[in-house]
């Protein structure tokens, strides 16, 4: 049988036994209709406040916070919109933070295509980059007492739209909501306090968990130091149609597209797999291998201990230029090694928590990607380089037997399977 991955700006296509293959993927939801009449609605109708309109006088200075590269979200569309919706109030009271987190800045021909180019060309734009101190400003502590910092143009702005997507997410539960602030627009202390290695080693930090999550209660909590006037989620299906917009007040109108991302997203199954092989959902989430350790992540919680993880994700541009990902991966010989480095350490330091979740999932399956990675750069990172998937699997199906069973995540991280 043949099955599509999503790799880069394409599907990637395998070859699989007749037999016990079991596709996971999300039920297939109908993108919108009319988009831009749907989310004219939803902004007139929000969950929980007043209209979108309504809150934003033509003298108040407004920021509105976007995801970065890295995500799916389809600003080009939504942005011209909702601008329209605003056009009260003057463009150079507006400004756009790109909520970058720790990731690299946008250039200006990346946020030209992102954004679209009459708004790239009408309105302020910031990259928020989490390393200048200056640009930051104390809004209150962390549950346990630590001072938190965001971004000074989003504080001091009189009013605050943030906006995101909503899918699974390996720590948060999911994404979107107020993580479109925290650690979206946040200081380099503040996510790395907030990312520290017991936190993440915690089983409650998962997949799909809103309740009892202690990553997803950092999040809700720091991100509401400073309020947010008005959120603007939405989902996506495999085509990245809009297939639901959910908005309003940050609490409400994220709890209702959770509930919405789990009914479509989430896939219980019966039985763990000796070989799972998965994606990470195509451009620009498998843009680097940084990236890709959230659709690994999918495809290791059906996993038996010890199987084989394959994983298809272009990572045309390579390994992220922030932080120490890659120079501690290529530094220490094993995952255990790797991880032991991260647990000692006296106080966390840049991207260990994504290094400390690399490590965790190659102690628990071993992993092979296909990619535009070199060789010699997998290895190093204990990854090992597949250059031919359906070889590759063919090998496996030799040692295993030719009943051994398969999952496939054509989508990776955009379904999470669980086992029931």
């Amino acid at each position: 049988m043949k099955v599509s991955l999503q790799y880069g700006s394409d599907d990637l296509d395998i070859q699989l036994p007749e037999k016990n293959v079991t596709l996971i993927e999300p039920r297939t939801i109908r993108g919108l209709p009319d988009e831009q009449a749907a989310f004219r609605e939803a902004l007139e109708n929000p969950f929980a406040c007043q209209a979108l309109k309504e809150q934003i006088s033509a003298t108040d200075t407004l920021a509105i916070v976007i995801p970065d590269g890295t995500r799916a979200m389809p600003l080009e569309r939504i942005l011209p919109w909702l601008m329209q919706e605003i056009d009260h109030v003057p463009a150079g009271n507006i400004v756009i933070i790109n909520g970058t987190g720790t990731h690299r800045a946008n250039t200006s021909d990346e946020l030209r295509g992102m954004l679209g180019n009459s708004v790239f060309k009408k309105y302020r734009i910031i990259n928020h980059n989490a390393q200048d101190a200056g640009s930051h400003v104390y809004v209150g502590d962390s549950l346990d007492g630590k001072p938190i910092r965001l971004e000074q143009a989003y504080v001091e702005a009189d009013k605050r739209i943030v906006m995101g997507f909503i899918e699974p997410h390996f720590w948060a539960g999911f994404s979107g909501g107020f993580k479109g602030v925290f650690p979206a627009i946040a200081d380099l202390d503040s996510i790395m306090h907030y990312h520290r290695a017991s936190v993440i080693a915690d089983p409650r930090s998962t997949w799909g968990r809103l309740e009892d999550n202690p990553t997803l209660d950092q999040v809700r909590h720091n991100g509401s130091l400073v309020s947010i006037d008005f959120l603007i989620n939405l989902t996506l299906n495999r085509q990245k149609e809009i297939t639901g917009f959910f908005c309003g007040e940050a609490g409400q109108a994220h709890a209702a597209g959770c509930h919405f991302a789990r009914e479509n997203a989430m896939v219980g199954v019966g039985q763990s797999f000796p070989i799972v092989i998965t994606s990470n959902s195509g451009y620009p989430l498998d843009q680097n291998l940084y990236q890709t350790i959230k659709g690994i992540s999918a495809a290791a919680q059906i996993v038996e201990d010890g199987g084989l993880i394959l994983v298809a994700s272009e990572c045309r541009d390579g390994f992220p230029d922030h932080g120490r990902f890659k120079d501690v991966l290529f530094e220490e010989e094993s995952p255990d090694a790797v991880l032991k480095r991260v647990m000692e350490s006296p106080c966390p330091f840049h991207d260990q928590w994504q290094i400390q979740a690399t490590a965790l999932l190659m102690q628990r399956a071993r992993v092979g990607m296909k990619s535009s990675l070199s060789d010699e750069d997998l290895r190093r990172a204990h990854i090992e380089p597949v250059e031919d998937l359906d070889e590759r699997i063919r090998q496996e199906l030799e040692i295993l037997g030719p009943d051994a069973r398969i999952a496939v995540l054509p989508e990776g991280p955009q379904t999470i399977p669980y086992l029931k």
